[in-house]
């Protein structure tokens, strides 16, 4: 066996985060939820993800934010899964609040109303998520883990995988946004079947 002197890596400290220290590939989404004043909110987050095989949801946040307070209140959120056409609407949802508390920088993104939760998804987007509040796990540090039940879900018809479509062919026409942390985005459209051993059960 080699050792990892042989491998040329790097010992970082665990004492510090270690994650500005290489890119990792993540989601990229925008959490929909109703301010305490009646207005909607969207975050963009990358550290989203769903919580295992079944319907549930999950992503990252910190009690501070306005997001984490709104979910907590209302009980609920909504996912878009925003196309690298989209790129720079995304980094909008994420400027500051003025002087009111307010997002004025909302007003430019196109947005229409989920069904089932009281928040927001933004138009033109391929993946929608209705989800109820589940649970909240604490501690991650200064994070928590929020935690979501979908109720309701929807996918844009050129996302839609079918068994009359070609998967690669599918992503290459409709391509995925993804986030390289630290601070970069990719876009998504080449791929290639996974080569699972034989009798892989997940």
């Amino acid at each position: 066996m080699d050792s990892m002197v042989e491998q040329k890596l790097i010992s970082l400290d665990p004492q510090l985060p270690i994650w500005n220290n290489f890119f990792t590939v993540s989601p990229l989404v925008l959490i929909g939820t109703r301010d305490d004043g009646g207005e909607y909110n969207l975050a963009p987050k990358h550290m989203a993800f769903p919580m295992g095989w079944d319907n549930y949801f999950g992503f990252l946040c910190t009690p501070a934010h306005t997001t984490y307070q709104n979910i907590v209140r209302e009980n609920g959120f909504t996912v878009t899964y925003p196309r690298p056409t989209q790129v720079v609407l995304t980094s909008i949802s994420a400027t500051p609040r003025d002087d009111d508390n307010l997002k004025t920088s909302l007003l430019s993104l196109k947005t229409f109303e989920a069904k089932k939760i009281d928040g927001p998804f933004v138009a033109e987007g391929y993946i929608y998520l209705e989800c109820s509040l589940y649970k909240i796990i604490e501690g991650f540090g200064r994070n928590s883990l929020i935690t979501g039940q979908i109720i309701a879900a929807y996918v844009h018809e050129d996302a839609y995988r079918s068994s009359e479509r070609d998967d690669a062919e599918l992503l290459y026409n409709a391509p995925l946004l993804v986030y390289l942390e630290p601070g970069r985005f990719g876009r998504v459209e080449q791929s290639f079947a996974f080569p699972f051993p034989k009798d892989f059960k997940r």
